[in-house]
C-alpha cells in the first residue's frame, strides 16, 4: 500500500510531534487509499521513511523548516479527489505538530502524489500487482477488486488517449 519519504528537518518538531504527524500521516494516506487504518495488514505495509535533509532557499540556507513528502501508491489508488485529499490533509497535519513554532507553515510543505505502474511494484522479493496487494490485505475478495479499479483506470487512460488523437485530427 503506501509507501512516503518524509523529509523533514533534525529538530524542526518536538520528539513527540514528529512521531504524531507521522502516524496521522500513515492513518491518512491508507484512508485516502480507501483503506481502515486500523486495518493490521495494510499498516504491515504503509511504510514512512523520515529523511533529513539541508535546505536552501534562494540559495541561502532556510531559516524556517521546510517539509517534502514524496507519496507512492499501487497504479489505480489516485484520482485527483485523492490527490487533493492527501495533499490538504498532510499539509494540515504539519501545521499542526509545528503549534505555531514558525510562520507560514502551509507555503512551507510540498507533497507529490506519485502512482506506481502495476507490475513495477516490488516486495519480498517479488512483483507484487494491485490484485495481489489488494489479497493480502482484503482477503478472496480483494483480488477480484483491484481487478475492477485497474480496468477503470485503464478505460481512464484508453478514453483520455482517444481524446487526444481527436484534438489532433486534421478536420
Amino acid at each position: 500500500m503506501p509507501m512516503c519519504e518524509a523529509y523533514i528537518p533534525e529538530g524542526a518538531l518536538s520528539p513527540s510531534a514528529e512521531r504524531e504527524l507521522l502516524g496521522k500521516i500513515t492513518d491518512l494516506l491508507l484512508e485516502q487509499e480507501g483503506v481502515d487504518p486500523t486495518n493490521e495488514r495494510a499498516r504491515a505495509i504503509a511504510w514512512v521513511s523520515v529523511l533529513r535533509h539541508e535546505i536552501y532557499v534562494a540559495g541561502a540556507p532556510a531559516q524556517v523548516p521546510h517539509y517534502r513528502f514524496v507519496c507512492h501508491v499501487p497504479e489505480g489508488q489516485y484520482n485527483d479527489e485523492r490527490r487533493a485529499a492527501v495533499t490538504a490533509a498532510m499539509t494540515q497535519a504539519v501545521v499542526e505538530a509545528e503549534d505555531g513554532s514558525w510562520p507560514d507553515p502551509e507555503r512551507r510543505v510540498c507533497i507529490f502524489t506519485h502512482e506506481v505502474k502495476d507490475g513495477t511494484w516490488g516486495g519480498a522479493g517479488m512483483i507484487l500487482r494491485l490484485p495481489d496487494i489488494y489479497e493480502f490485505v482484503f482477503g478472496d475478495k480483494g483480488r477480484q477488486e483491484a481487478e475492477q479499479v485497474l480496468a477503470v483506470r485503464r478505460r481512464q487512460e484508453a478514453e483520455l488517449l482517444l481524446a487526444a488523437a481527436g484534438d489532433r485530427a486534421v478536420p
